[in-house]
């Protein structure tokens, strides 16, 4: 028996439309885990045939964190200017900025990520594979492994969501194209820290109070 309660949360986690989670349910003979499964699989269905669609309307979306220490622009696009205004969307624009500003990435997408940096992490990930002596057969295995880590940390598309672990901001993004039915698109970023980048003054409480008792005497 598929309670109402048991609907109520399957739509509150996937965004999905109550009768469309009745029948995830009642398909996956109650599981949760597996319903979700389920409608993810239909709304990655249902956002391919718009992810080709132009998304040129949109929002700049503003997050500022902590007081003022961090600060986050985000730009996030869609079809149609009436999108662009409903609260859905803002909502979603702020969860990502929200994102940004907790879980630091320095890319939107992976295939941003330069050469040159990648050549930079490959070389480290086999240097630290050979220093652990891990045999020279399983070399390319390991650096490509820690080479897909590594997108996960810093590319926005690819990290865990901040407010449901079960999901990537790329799928948490196709829900949201499913449920809208616009293509979505993150377009860009920039991420503030206050004092990032400058080199602060070191300190030092003794030579500070050896300095003022030799003005005192």
């Amino acid at each position: 028996m598929i309670s109402a309660q048991d609907v109520k949360d399957l739509r509150e986690r996937t965004g999905a439309g109550m009768m469309d989670c009745k029948k995830a349910l009642t398909e996956a003979n109650g599981d949760m885990e597996k319903a979700i499964d389920l409608l993810r699989e239909k709304g990655l269905a249902a956002a391919a045939k718009k992810a080709g669609r132009i998304a040129a309307e949109g929002i700049v979306e503003a997050y500022i964190h902590g007081g003022g220490r961090i600060g986050v622009l985000v730009e996030v696009n869609c079809e149609t200017d009436f999108v662009a205004k409903t609260d859905e969307f803002k909502a979603f624009c702020r969860d990502i900025a929200m994102q940004i500003a907790a879980a630091n990435p320095e890319y939107v997408r992976r295939e941003e990520v330069p050469e040159h940096v990648l050549e930079r992490e490959r070389h480290i990930a086999r240097q630290q594979a050979i220093n652990d002596g891990k045999p020279e057969k399983i070399l390319d295995k390991i650096v490509e492994g820690r080479l897909e880590k590594f997108y996960k940390e810093v590319c926005l598309m690819e990290q865990v969501y901040i407010k449901d672990n079960d999901l990537t901001v790329d799928k948490y993004l196709t829900s949201k194209i499913a449920k809208i039915g616009e293509n979505i698109s993150i377009r860009r970023f920039a991420r503030f820290v206050v004092g990032e980048g400058i080199e602060k003054k070191e300190s030092n409480l003794a030579e500070e109070v050896a300095a003022m008792q030799g003005g005192q005497n």
